[in-house]
């Protein structure tokens, strides 16, 4: 199995299961991530993704309730771990403290 399909597999038990209608999931993942990458509102979401926004922000919202984005950036993280990709030395951690009242 290939690294994409590994990915993809990581999530493809509760994508199926909140499949809606018949837009391709690829489809639906590359709007959410150009959404998220891109910092635009879902409402502004252009139409070349081939769903509507509504769709793509439902498909979203199934997928995060079903722990979709966990399994896979675990995945990835093993994947580049496998490689020797993963650098702990360059981890950042930033945190706030507030006092509590």
């Amino acid at each position: 199995m290939g690294d994409r399909e590994a990915v993809a597999a990581a999530g493809a038990g509760a994508a199926a299961r909140g499949r809606v209608a018949n837009i391709d999931d690829e489809a639906v993942f590359a709007a959410i991530i150009y959404v998220l990458v891109s910092g635009c509102a879902w409402r502004a979401l252009p139409p070349c993704f081939g769903a509507s926004k509504s769709t793509v922000h439902r498909r979203f919202a199934i997928w995060s309730r079903a722990g979709v984005w966990e399994r896979l950036h675990q995945k990835v993280l093993q994947l580049l771990d496998e490689r020797n990709l993963v650098d702990l030395s360059r981890v950042v951690l930033d945190s706030a403290h507030v006092r509590a009242k």
